[in-house]
């Protein structure tokens, strides 16, 4: 399959730069993944599309402040954007800087610490901090909130709160799970009223979410590996949800990719590790029956994924819609819910 079936064209004003002033007013546009049906309703409204017994699953990954600033022995200016936390003094990172660096390079962070280059990890660089202090702590320190490239403009101290769910509890991710961004207490306080069983799994979102696909054809392309966990009592609560013929809603595309991760032999297992699963047209999802999700970027295997779940023709003409009735896309933007499209 071609990566240019998945383009469409998006106004740049309809990229939203800054989130609502209250979580849960964002638009939603419902997707009947048989029919194709679509309709405009608010994110407030979710509550009334679930039923007693459903379960919905959220992505409780943290976003760390990721983007940190620094200089070179020379005396330029770098910017560094951490991948990955690999253990208390390493970690992997993209770097922007004028000119190549070499191994053995020094970067310096806040005057006193210094991020030695000790190697690559493909595109990624391989850094030691010095002196030996905990990196987490230089990152909660000196680091800035990273908000996605297709957002012009330097992180607030209100991106702090909003880049981040209410339920962020795991620190790891370097981009939000944003279709998460949209719970406020009073919408959980609904979800519970109507009885709707609330379930956690952890993927932490790496900073390739946001890379293109550069192959011609979707077969080629390999996805960036993430560190994911869905526990022993995620699973039993998908298992009970199946037993009651309840469905299994994902909120977030990395919640998918994790649910459908943890698969094995059809059934769901507890699972811990890395997943690189690429999701497209063709794949025969195993655990998700409904899915709540943002608006994603032309040709993006988050794209691909939701064009899966609810077919290509329909999520492409449910954009249209969107664009048409001026919705907000991306990370700040609205939200979509979909329906799996079933087997004739």
């Amino acid at each position: 399959m071609r990566r240019d079936l998945f383009h469409y064209d998006l106004p740049p004003e309809l990229i939203a730069q800054r989130p609502l002033p209250v979580r849960r007013d964002a638009r939603l546009l419902t997707l009947d993944g048989t029919s194709g049906a679509i309709a405009d309703r608010q994110v407030a409204d979710l509550a009334t599309l679930l039923e007693r017994g459903d379960l919905l699953v959220f992505n409780d990954t943290r976003v760390i402040n990721a983007r940190l600033f620094g200089t070179k022995q020379t005396g330029g200016r770098v910017e560094l954007l951490i991948e990955r936390v690999s253990n208390s003094t390493e970690v992997l990172a993209q770097i922007r800087s004028n000119k190549p660096l070499k191994p053995g390079s020094v970067l310096t962070v806040g005057d006193q610490y210094r991020f030695k280059l000790v190697g690559r990890d493909h595109d990624l660089y391989r850094l030691t901090v010095e002196p030996h202090v905990d990196v987490n702590d230089v990152i909660e320190r000196f680091g800035r909130v990273p908000l996605p490239p297709y957002i012009a403009r330097d992180a607030g101290d209100d991106d702090l709160e909003r880049y981040q769910t209410i339920f962020a509890r795991v620190a790891g991710a370097v981009a939000a799970p944003t279709a998460g961004l949209h719970f406020d207490q009073t919408l959980m306080q609904q979800l519970a009223e109507r009885e709707i069983d609330i379930g956690f799994v952890t993927l932490h979102v790496g900073a390739g979410t946001f890379q293109p696909v550069r192959s011609v054809l979707l077969e080629d392309h390999r996805m960036h590996a993430e560190c994911f966990e869905v526990s022993e009592k995620l699973c039993r609560q998908v298992e009970s949800a199946r037993a009651a013929n309840k469905r299994v809603v994902a909120v977030g595309t990395t919640t998918v990719r994790a649910l459908e991760s943890a698969c094995v032999d059809g059934r769901i297992r507890p699972r811990r590790g890395e997943t690189d699963i690429f999701i497209f047209p063709g794949y025969r999802f195993r655990i998700v029956d409904a899915l709540l999700t943002n608006f994603h970027l032309p040709e993006s295997t988050l794209l691909m994924l939701v064009s899966a779940f609810a077919s290509r023709e329909y999520v492409l003409g449910a954009y249209r819609h969107a664009i048409r009735e001026r919705y907000r896309f991306f990370s700040y933007g609205d939200a979509m819910w979909v329906t799996h499209r079933r087997p004739a």
